[in-house]
């Protein structure tokens, strides 16, 4: 690939069209240049000096990484082969690693596969984390569907690994999921997976399991009963029917849907594509109105959401606004308000050029007030970014993932409907 093919002086010249394409093109080479040499898993973070970025690998930032590798394959920005080969190397090294009945921790040793706690007692299983890994993997069986030899094993070997999580096991016999185990210290941690956030992949990936899937009554009572999970206010004028107060950062309304696509999703609480809608405008609402006197915001600047910051790393939201803009939060809801997001790519690059744009796309978060421009690229933010744009062009991911029969199977468990399962908007 291409090293710094435009500057951002040129990226700013490009039509719409190329600049999508540049900008997740830039963004891939996160994946594909910085994931681990031998065993591809994405790491965690890197800097723009490529220092530490290796280790630890982040399994829920491989899963984003695995649909880079499927759009870049798609794309013709690297070829089917080399995207499989990549994606045999990830599979085995997760083969190879420690499980939790059969869930995966939060990071993993890009050597080796060995667990890397999160904190003391982080050191087990995380399912979010590990649904947030097979969202890709399953998108990628989907994907690589020709019938010779490695193409039909890698199948076989992403069925195998999705056929072993036990997500019932994961509930404690209770009518919740719940976020850790650990073989060292049990359900210390006790992290319930209630709702209104990312975690709508977990409930609806443990309700299309094979195997070991969880009742419907586990949604409802678990997911959807959670403090912040109804709302129904307005906003800036923009009615919010879920979530916590203003919404919330903006990676609920990306990581679940990068596989999910929320048009016309809809169960008995909400319709999902007007509630990402509403999230997103009421994101945009706020950094307009700038209520705290932020420099810098404004309609070609804005995007709220966890990201890195001056003092290290925090879930931004229009109710926790210390100043920072993240751009993967515009970027990633290209889906969803395309104009405001376009407006808001081309300010960056016009306003603030190199200083928040590098080899890997653009940098994680800036806060100008501070002078503060983050010289590190996340994991859990770049992919996002080259999924959900792919998903505004083409719709390829979301085509993939619901179109799986265990997907729909699981979603008509729950309530769901959608045009994916034969229902009209």
């Amino acid at each position: 690939m291409k090293k710094n093919e435009f500057s951002p002086a040129q990226l700013v010249e490009l039509p719409d069209e190329a600049l999508i394409e540049a900008v997740q093109r830039q963004t891939f080479r996160f994946f594909w240049e910085g994931s681990h040499p031998q065993t591809g898993l994405a790491p965690d973070r890197c800097k723009r000096d490529k220092r530490a970025f290796h280790n630890p690998g982040a399994i829920g930032g491989t899963g984003f990484g695995v649909m880079a590798l499927i759009i870049a394959a798609e794309r013709g920005w690297v070829a089917r082969g080399a995207a499989l080969e990549r994606l045999r190397a990830i599979l085995e090294v997760l083969t190879r690693a420690r499980c939790y009945h059969g869930a995966f921790p939060h990071f993993m040793d890009g050597d080796n596969g060995a667990t890397v706690p999160f904190s003391r007692k982080d050191d087990g299983g995380d399912l979010v984390e590990t649904a947030l890994l097979l969202q890709g993997l399953l998108c990628a069986r989907e994907y690589f569907d020709r019938e010779d030899r490695a193409e039909r094993g890698l199948r076989e070997w992403i069925t195998t690994l999705w056929e072993e999580v036990e997500w019932n096991w994961y509930t404690q016999n209770r009518k919740l999921l719940y976020w850790h185990w650990s073989p060292n210290n049990g359900w210390v941690l006790d992290h319930e997976i209630h709702g209104w956030n990312e975690c709508l992949i977990t409930y609806v990936l443990a309700a299309a399991a094979p195997r070991y899937a969880v009742e419907p009554d586990v949604y409802h009572r678990g997911y959807a009963n959670g403090r912040d999970f109804v709302n129904g206010k307005s906003y800036y004028g923009i009615e919010l029917p879920l979530g916590m107060p203003f919404g919330g950062p903006l990676f609920f309304t990306h990581y679940s849907f990068c596989g999910l696509d929320p048009r016309g999703l809809s169960d008995r609480y909400a319709d999902y594509g007007k509630q990402n809608l509403a999230h997103v405008y009421i994101n945009h609402a706020h950094c307009q109105a700038n209520p705290h006197g932020h420099p810098g915001y404004g309609p070609g600047c804005w995007g709220l959401t966890a990201s890195d910051d001056p003092e290290g790393y925090a879930a931004h939201a229009p109710d926790n606004d210390n100043g920072t803009i993240s751009p993967t939060a515009a970027l990633s809801s290209l889906p969803y308000a395309p104009e405001e997001v376009l407006r808001c790519a081309r300010h960056l690059l016009r306003h603030y050029g190199e200083r928040v744009w590098g080899e890997y796309g653009f940098v994680d978060a800036f806060c100008e007030a501070r002078d503060w421009y983050a010289d590190t690229y996340l994991a859990i933010d770049q992919g996002p970014i080259i999924a959900m744009m792919e998903n505004h062009r083409s719709g390829l991911l979301w085509k993939l993932f619901m179109r799986i029969p265990d997907i729909q199977r699981g979603l008509r468990r729950l309530g769901f409907a959608s045009p994916y399962l034969g229902d009209t908007v």
